[in-house]
């Protein structure tokens, strides 16, 4: 990089640490000040702050590594989400932001009781706080690792640093990136998120256009990246339909259990089925309702439709420039070292530093968000006053950070054990999603579904003898045994008293069948038509695949996977608006007979 680049990395740096400091009265009144802004956030601010939370300096390399080993169709690993962030708008925003709660681990003495439910919570709190979250923020670090190196940063300036150096530059820009977070909370994440995603996602346009320009256009980057590959790389779907009927493809560059665990099972076994931590901090935060619905559109239009094909088209050409590159991953950011101009690689390098602070200040706040809310005030000082509060909050982000760093350091392989992680996280996602529709679901069910995951996908990742390498096998697998093992320990144990269940219902008021002995008991209907909700779900999922594959299509130069995906996206639209209407008032004194 040269002078000029430099400086705009610093401009950068500067400003977000600027707008961050510039929001630290907004988040210092108190503990919902901090960790849920008030709960004033606009949907678009909300919305694309959940997509900055999802856009790590690690993604744009993952994609990449993704295409060139196993196609676009490997892509389904992370697509296949679209489903559960798609119930997420319609069932779930509402609910949680009618839930009124600071993180989710506090619903669990929502919505059970006695020391079963606090224990459960002090275990996610825990789970959630330090080991998961600061193996994400280690993992973040050493990802950017990676990036400093293939950029060769320091040595643009005539320094050769060690790994041990590289690392701490990278520590250097987090302790930054804790001044704002550590003293704005959540207002300050969420609007430098606004900032930085903006800039990350013109720096992937940048890359893609350069990419398709050094290539002499898009027909023959396509051509050139298929021929280097011995899979269908082009390929959306692994199968297809001809004379003979369906048929699977034998290029494809995953297996068909593979395919059929992301789309069929994965989406609902994970333990971010029903919204995940930090989706639901900014639902939580969001004005009211209708706009934590908004915000979950959003953040899919982004994360799906818009953001999905620089990163393709970049990965495409990394395969047709450098077909014999070992890392695929390394394919994005040497595409940006040999190809961008001075100014521009500046803009971008900013732009994957902004993808990095997204990320890590989210992780910051949402850490320390547990050990203050669910921690400390539910077990330690439950007499604290909102500035004791706050002041924790900060301490409680500076000891993530430091956790994190650590989790850089000293984990030589982290990810491994970020892979065992997510790994470890399928089993309690059916469990997450009944217990708001199901009174039966008890606290015991959702500890034994969550610990159960956690040993079977240990068990099946890890030990020789037991491990499954196919990935779709294993995920199968951990998610039937959890479910038989889950559903024994519900009926093994008591349910709830009527009390927890009557309050539950009251405060949340969910549809479905599964409350009708609360609606008779407390005579309040409920707030969600969950019959309706459930179809809105399955016309935005023809709305939102369709408009993917459509912009896929026609980019790609495929004008009939284009037009039939516009059609159905089209299709998905006219479903919504034909089901447009009032939702149910929580306000509704109507008694249910």
């Amino acid at each position: 990089m040269q002078l000029i680049d430099w400086l705009i990395v610093l401009l950068y740096l500067v400003a977000s640490l600027g707008l961050g400091l510039y929001l630290t009265r907004k988040g210092s009144g108190s503990l919902v000040d901090f960790f849920v802004s008030g709960r004033s956030l606009p949907w678009w601010l909300a919305g694309t702050s959940m997509a900055a939370t999802t856009f790590s300096i690690d993604t744009p390399l993952y994609v990449a590594g993704v295409v060139g080993t196993r196609g676009i169709v490997g892509n389904w690993e992370w697509w296949s989400f679209g489903i559960s962030h798609l119930i997420l708008i319609y069932v779930f925003a509402r609910l949680w932001r009618r839930s009124e709660i600071v993180t989710d681990a506090q619903l669990t003495e929502m919505r059970y009781g006695g020391r079963p439910a606090a224990l459960l919570r002090g275990i996610k709190a825990f789970l959630f706080a330090v080991p998961i979250n600061c193996i994400g923020i280690g993992y973040a670090m050493l990802a950017m690792v990676k990036v400093v190196d293939a950029l060769q940063l320091w040595q643009s300036v005539g320094i050769t640093p060690g790994d041990s150096a590289k690392l701490w530059s990278v520590v250097g820009v987090s302790l930054l990136v804790l001044l704002y977070a550590g003293f704005s909370g959540l207002w300050g994440v969420v609007a430098t998120d606004f900032f930085q995603f903006i800039l990350a996602l013109v720096g992937a346009f940048i890359v893609a256009a350069y990419a398709i320009g050094e290539m002499g256009g898009m027909a023959p980057l396509l051509a050139q990246a298929q021929q280097a590959t011995n899979i269908d790389v082009l390929a959306f779907l692994p199968f297809g339909f001809t004379d003979g009927g369906f048929r699977w493809s034998d290029a494809a560059g995953i297996s068909l259990t593979t395919f059929a665990a992301y789309a069929a099972v994965q989406w609902w076994s994970f333990r971010r089925s029903d919204g995940g931590g930090e989706f639901i901090q900014r639902l939580a935060a969001s004005k009211d309702e209708a706009e934590a619905e908004k915000a979950a559109w959003f953040f899919n239009l982004l994360h799906y439709v818009i953001r999905t094909w620089p990163w393709v088209v970049v990965a495409l050409a990394a395969i047709a420039l450098y077909p014999t590159l070992e890392d695929r991953e390394l394919g994005y950011p040497r595409l940006m070292l040999d190809f961008l101009p001075p100014v521009l690689l500046g803009l971008v390098v900013a732009s994957l530093l902004a993808a990095f602070m997204s990320t890590v200040s989210t992780l910051i706040n949402w850490g320390a968000s547990y050990l203050t809310n669910d921690l400390y005030l539910r077990f330690i000082q439950p007499a604290a006053s909102q500035a004791e509060l706050v002041l924790v909050g900060r301490l409680a982000s500076v000891l993530v950070t430091v956790l994190g760093g650590a989790a850089a350091f000293f984990a030589a392989d982290v990810t491994t054990v970020f892979r065992l992680v997510i790994a470890i996280g399928t089993g309690p996602g059916l469990v997450l999603i009944l217990r708001w529709f199901w009174w039966r679901i008890n606290a015991a069910a959702e500890l034994a579904a969550m610990l159960t995951g956690f040993v079977i996908g240990l068990l099946t990742s890890v030990v020789p003898v037991l491990r499954i390498e196919d990935f779709g096998v294993r995920l199968m697998v951990t998610s039937a045994i959890s479910v038989m093992v889950w559903v024994s320990v519900m009926y093994l144990t008591p349910p709830e008293s009527d009390e927890t269940l009557d309050a539950f219902y009251a405060k949340i008021r969910p549809g479905g069948p599964g409350w009708a002995r609360q609606r008779s008991r407390t005579g309040l209907a409920p707030a969600q038509d969950l019959r309706k909700d459930l179809l809105r779900t399955l016309a935005a999922s023809f709305l939102l695949f369709g408009a993917m594959f459509a912009i896929g299509g026609f980019l790609l130069l495929k004008p009939m996977t284009g037009w039939v995906s516009l059609g159905v996206a089209v299709l998905g639209w006219v479903g919504l608006r034909r089901l447009r209407g009032d939702r149910p008032s929580l306000d509704s004194s109507r008694i249910v007979s």
